[in-house]
């Protein structure tokens, strides 16, 4: 009984965190979060981490008790709002996320964090430590939130893209400040310039950030018929003779926000090198069923074998969803 209490002491809250983060997830899921309540959390979370920065070497100096249980607690609410912000992230995430490319990589990073964020021994172990590691918490979180909010209200996903990069290190000025000794204006001079050379890099390497709020909501093969609402799924292998002589139809839907106007591509590939490109009409945001895009491919190599896929990219390069096919003798 002893070290089943020592236990419950130990990880109890973080097991109970973890539960509420699913359940929340599961509720969140069946539609974005909204707006306000991304930038309620930024807000709270700027502010604290602010206040932190500023008040945290007089605090680890004292030798009063309340001031140490001041710090503590402030780590602590700064540690909650990380994770109920990417717990708010995640699911919009997930559904612009395509596994097998290299955007996942930006989706095991917040799922990291959010598990950091919700067993106290590992943050306090992990992060608590090391005050770099807080900023790095700090400008994911930040990064990965205004990316999500901001088409949320128009923005296009890759100008929300380059801003939230920006702003997600200009936040870090008060740290900054305080870390270097400037005044706020040689400081926020400094992050300005650096925010714009980070969201420069971010606009160069955005195949590597999932297209959120976007997501493939349907994606269907089939052959190349009359009219979309006679299309012939196709099922399994795809014999090369009947490719040449049938052709294929990619129908795809987009999922956007209302009021969100997207321009998008299909990237016919083959063994990942494209082989055409088709440029859609602009995906029109607000509809549930997502934007209904097609695309039409009658022209094949002689020697079509090989793994084929349909890419759903924006056009600034940023992977929405894939469908992948095979083409056998």
């Amino acid at each position: 009984m002893r070290s089943l209490a020592t236990w419950l002491r130990r990880w109890g809250i973080s097991i109970a965190s973890l539960v509420g983060g699913l359940l929340t997830i599961f509720v969140f899921r069946r539609g974005l979060p909204h707006v306000g309540w991304i930038v309620g959390y930024l807000l709270l979370l700027w502010l604290l981490v602010a206040v932190l920065v500023q008040v945290r070497g007089t605090l680890e100096a004292s030798d009063k008790r309340r001031h140490r249980l001041v710090l503590t607690a402030t780590e602590y609410t700064i540690q909650t709002l990380y994770h109920g912000l990417l717990l708010f992230l995640l699911p919009a995430y997930w559904a612009a996320t395509t596994l097998t490319s290299v955007n996942a990589g930006f989706l095991a990073l917040l799922v990291l964090l959010a598990l950091l964020a919700t067993f106290d021994p590992w943050y306090r172990a992990l992060v608590r430590p090391w005050p770099w590691f807080g900023y790095v918490f700090f400008v994911v979180s930040t990064f990965g939130a205004l990316n999500l909010a901001l088409p949320l209200v128009g923005v296009a996903p890759f100008v929300a893209l380059l801003a939230a990069a920006g702003l997600a290190v200009v936040a870090l000025t008060p740290a900054v400040r305080r870390a270097r000794g400037w005044r706020w204006s040689t400081a926020l001079a400094g992050t300005t310039l650096t925010g714009l050379t980070v969201g420069a890099a971010a606009g160069y390497w955005c195949a590597a950030i999932p297209p959120a709020p976007l997501f493939l909501a349907r994606a269907e093969l089939g052959w190349a018929v009359a009219t979309l609402e006679s299309l012939e799924p196709v099922a399994g292998a795809i014999p090369a003779p009947q490719l040449h002589q049938r052709g294929l139809v990619a129908y795809t839907a987009v999922y956007a926000p209302a009021g969100l106007r997207q321009p998008v591509e299909h990237l016919w590939r083959r063994e990942g090198r494209v082989v055409d490109v088709v440029r859609l009409t602009p995906v029109e945001g607000g509809r549930r069923e997502g934007f209904r895009t097609v695309s039409r491919k009658s022209a094949f190599p002689a020697d079509a074998v090989g793994r084929w896929s349909v890419d759903v990219a924006t056009a600034s390069g940023q992977l929405i969803g894939r469908l992948p096919f095979r083409v056998v003798p």
